[in-house]
């Protein structure tokens, strides 16, 4: 017997005999593979769960050594369980596949998976009240201690307190269970422990008083209350719950201890957002002072937790001009109360006053907290107000802490706002947001310069104390020159601790030297520019002019951040050459590297850049510039999207300007990596290329685009983006552009459901590639325009497209194609009942495959071949046909279509009277369905319950 555990020290044990695993990173590695076992794992998903945001250099060469000891450690562990010595002996199997790696075992070999089925068959309705309690007994009894103990890490410590909550609900749900068969005197010792082991959990406590008052023991019941409201109010300044409240109260009045109902399938919406959100940027180095602020910030987080009132949120407007430092007393103060806050941590920045004008807005920003909340992209509603309202709803009951950084107005913030108690916003702005205090009643936080103390403070922690000392003169006139104010402070600091030899006096004389000092703010409307600009034009003319060169061309870069390749692209340097310019700025605090590889600007650095780059020459550096890095990253988009979608219609894009050196992606796991990292600098460059009226840039960005877009959820992003690409098109209505973005725009109102939108878009692009003669992409056109119509129930008329095609496939021996259409053409025939002319084509579709290697082809074609044998009642043949389908699924790591091929197989083991085995089936579609958190659920619970 073979068993992983987890759930406590993570060990292996064969035959009852612990196996040695390996250092603490190989461990890190198998647990990820275990937690997913049975599921495929992209490198870069191990990659970031083990080493976090600091992988080491060699990181791909490291995962491959722990991935070969693994396997020689299962291989050795099968021979132990049948004394074989060549490792032929069957056990778990560590396989590598394009969606990255699998380990391929029965999912009850590791105790995490063994816990959560056994919870989830006491969820049953129909299960007795006895036998849910045997149930969870036995799944709690799996736990042994602190999970994944010996492991260390952001993600082992974000999954072990996601599994502490699992348990801790599993335990409510038990003693729950054992009240309902009066079995009170059997968990009072267990719930004793835990509420000692988890003070501040209220539902351990309410079911220890439950479980005492039922017992007859009403004053242990009371004592209970007692402690655990102490405790409340001295570690979170805050009372204990409704729940609580109603219990304490029933013990007052001596009733009868009533358990709660029994437990019952948690509804979908009930599953999302389970994740745990730690978003919070770096806190500042270095952070000094501001103890009034902080001491105001702490008292506005007691006041929110002691009211308790259900539909309270108190806000904090953090207040103060450009550079005064709001956003490192909002995340200096975050990370300082982080652990006030298990629900999690969500933070955006806004882009209020970006110079280029894209400021975030309350739809994207909800839309990025959906994300980091876990909610799948098919989970996410299509209208606004109900995506608010979804992030609200997830919101609800937790604690959770959001910092809305760098805000425009009240009205930005606003959708943002948590509509619950135990929740906390905090918001900086340059504004004053009288109407977010008027109306949300926050609590205004103006933040002024630093006294001359705390800019004192400031200089010793960046430059050390002992220097600073040394020329207290020299120090007063640099604090003076730069107005106190942090930024310009921090900027100075760099600039000295980069020559450490000349002294501070040389420094301060190089300031003064430089048009005097920065006035004092007011924040009434001054310009910060106009006072910044001299500690900025100071640090701009010590740089090299290479560095100096790129910091001016930054000004011309439109997204909230760039990569060194970018930047390479951008000045027409290589990647060699632009590396240590970017040093150079770093050292000068004119860039920070906010992530790894990833570097950003200050508003008012980016905004004095934008001026350095206006004073270049338009014609031999800013248009050759903006031509550079629009093509940068149309060339690498383009070959990104290229590997997301093989088959889609070709593009051809005009050459690479000279000096542009598009990054090399070989593979589909790092071109949606990239999509990810870059997908807000694209949306910020079709507008860029919009604007500087570069119709061609406009269009083939969108389209590059599109694929990610759509298959990560953001339809809306996408609809923005091909409507600006669609006008760009409408000036040369004739060209290939236009008939290619209303393709896109089709596919984009389908995946929407607006099949009204989508029908005439995709007749228009059918018109319109056959009026240019492209007749693959008049193809992709009609298939598409048949999925609406199948969508529609119009199974004639899709079945017309489907056929057009094909012939044109096959006019251009479009292979690929020719099988999607030939698929396409047995699916209509399926729903129409022609389920032998279904065999038909979907056989002659399965017969081309073979020579194109397209696996995700393949698989449908096979499901569609299962699906026309079910219904002719050729039931073996239909089990064969969707095995094959769900062997191509997994090895792709298509989990959506893995489970509704499940779903396919189950119904036809049902369907013979293997009632167990289509049970089984179902249960396997269901825990798929459930970790992609997708509506579909819901109709396989159905059946589940109907059989059992």
């Amino acid at each position: 017997m073979v068993d992983f555990l987890l759930l406590g020290p993570v060990e292996l044990r064969v035959a009852d005999r612990s196996v040695d695993l390996g250092p603490a990173k190989q461990r890190t590695v198998l647990t990820v593979l275990l937690v997913d076992a049975g599921r495929w794992v992209a490198v870069e998903t191990l990659i970031d769960r083990v080493w976090g945001e600091d992988p080491p250099a060699q990181v791909r060469a490291s995962i491959y050594a722990h991935i070969a000891r693994i396997r020689r450690m299962l291989a050795g562990t099968a021979a132990r369980l049948d004394g074989s010595t060549d490792g032929s002996a069957a056990g778990p199997q560590l396989l590598r596949g394009p969606g990255g790696y699998l380990l391929d075992m029965p999912p009850d070999q590791v105790d995490l998976h063994r816990f959560r089925r056994l919870v989830e068959q006491a969820r049953n309705p129909g299960q007795p009240d006895a036998s849910r309690a045997a149930l969870l007994h036995e799944a709690l009894g799996l736990w042994r201690g602190e999970p994944l103990a010996g492991l260390s890490g952001a993600w082992a410590a974000r999954t072990r307190d996601n599994w502490r909550q699992q348990r801790i609900d599993a335990v409510a749900a038990w003693a729950d269970a054992e009240l309902r068969v009066n079995n009170h005197a059997g968990v009072i010792g267990p719930l004793t422990a835990l509420v000692n082991e988890h003070p501040l959990v209220e539902p351990l406590t309410v079911a220890l008083m439950r479980a005492l008052q039922a017992a007859g023991r009403g004053p242990e019941a009371l004592t209970c209350y007692t402690a655990l409201q102490k405790r409340l109010t001295e570690e979170l300044g805050t009372d204990p719950g409704a729940e609580a409240r109603q219990m304490h109260q029933a013990v007052l009045r001596g009733e009868p201890a009533r358990p709660t109902a029994p437990s019952t399938p948690e509804p979908a919406d009930a599953r999302l957002g389970r994740s745990v959100p730690a978003q919070l940027p770096l806190a500042t180095r270095g952070f000094v002072g501001r103890e009034k602020e902080l001491a105001q910030l702490d008292g506005i987080l007691a006041a929110a937790a002691a009211a308790g009132r259900p539909t309270a949120v108190v806000v904090s407007a953090v207040s103060g001009t450009a550079g005064v430092g709001k956003t490192a007393l909002a995340v200096h103060w975050a990370h300082r109360v982080a652990n006030r806050f298990p629900g999690g941590r969500l933070y955006v920045n806004l882009r209020g006053f970006d110079v280029s004008g894209a400021a975030v807005t309350p739809d994207q920003a909800v839309r990025g907290f959906l994300d980091a909340l876990g909610v799948p992209a098919q989970r996410v509603p299509a209208e606004p107000q109900a995506r608010v309202g979804l992030y609200r709803s997830l919101l609800a009951g937790r604690r959770v802490l959001v910092v809305l950084d760098n805000a425009r107005d009240a009205e930005q913030v606003r959708p943002l706002l948590p509509g619950t108690a135990g929740c906390l916003a905090v918001v900086t702005s340059r504004n004053r947001l009288a109407g977010l205090v008027a109306a949300e009643g926050a609590h205004p936080i103006p933040l002024d310069l630093l006294s001359p103390a705390e800019a004192r403070d400031l200089l010793a922690h960046r430059l050390g104390a002992h220097r600073v000392a040394a020329e207290p003169q020299a120090v007063e006139e640099i604090i003076t020159r730069c107005a106190r104010l942090p930024l310009a402070l921090a900027i100075a600091a760099a600039r000295a601790a980069t020559r450490p030899t000349p002294s501070l006096a040389s420094l301060a004389s190089e300031l003064r030297a430089a048009d005097g000092g920065l006035e004092v703010f007011t924040g009434d409307g001054d310009d910060p520019m106009t006072d910044a600009r001299t500690v900025f034009s100071w640090s701009y003319q010590a740089l090299g002019p290479g560095a100096a060169r790129l910091f001016a061309l930054l000004g011309l870069h439109s997204g909230p951040d760039f990569s060194a390749p970018a930047a390479a692209s951008l000045t027409g340097l290589t990647l060699h050459q632009v590396r240590p310019l970017l040093a150079e700025l770093a050292r000068a605090h004119l860039v920070t590297e906010h992530t790894p590889g990833r570097y950003t600007l200050h508003d008012l650095l980016r905004a004095y850049a934008t001026e350095q780059a206006h004073i270049l020459d338009p014609d031999t550096e800013q248009r050759p510039a903006i031509n550079r890095i629009l093509d940068h990253y149309l060339h690498t988009a383009h070959a990104a999207d290229h590997l997301l979608n093989p088959h889609n219609a070709p593009i051809t894009l005009a050459p690479p300007r000279p000096g542009v050196a598009p990054e090399q992606i070989v593979d589909h796991a790092p071109a949606m990596a990239w999509f990810t990292d870059e997908h807000t600098v694209l949306l910020a460059a079709v507008q860029q290329a919009a604007d500087a009226g570069l119709d061609t840039h406009t269009w083939q960005l969108a389209s590059a685009l599109t694929t990610y877009l759509q298959r990560r959820g953001h339809w809306h992003h996408s609809l923005t983006t091909l409507r600006t690409a669609l006008d760009a098109t409408q000036r040369r209505p004739e060209g290939p552009g236009h008939a290619h973005i209303q393709r896109r725009l089709g596919s984009t109102y389908l995946l929407l459901g607006r099949h009204g939108d989508a029908q005439p878009h995709l007749q228009r692009a059918v018109e319109l590639f056959g009026d240019l003669g492209d007749r693959t992409a008049q193809a992709h056109a009609h298939l598409d325009l048949g999925a609406v119509l199948i969508r529609q129930d119009h199974y004639h008329q899709a079945l017309h497209h489907a056929q057009q095609a094909l012939d044109l496939y096959r006019s251009t021996a479009h292979t690929a194609g020719e099988v999607r259409a030939l698929n396409a053409i047995g699916w209509c025939h399926a729903q129409l009942s022609d389920y032998q002319r279904a065999l038909t084509h979907c056989q002659q579709a399965l017969h081309l495959l073979k020579d194109i290697g397209d696996l995700s082809g393949e698989a449908a074609t096979w499901d569609s071949l299962g699906y026309a044998h079910h219904h002719l009642g050729q039931h073996h043949q239909a089990v064969d046909c969707y095995h094959q389908a769900l062997k191509l699924y997994r090895d792709l790591g298509d989990s959506y279509n893995e489970a509704d091929t499940l779903v396919s197989l189950a119904d036809t083991h049902y369907a013979t009277g293997q009632t167990a085995t289509a049970r089984d089936t179902w249960q396997r579609a269901l825990t798929i369905f459930d970790d992609l958190d997708h509506p579909d659920a819901e109709q396989i619970r159905t059946k589940l319950n109907a059989v059992t």
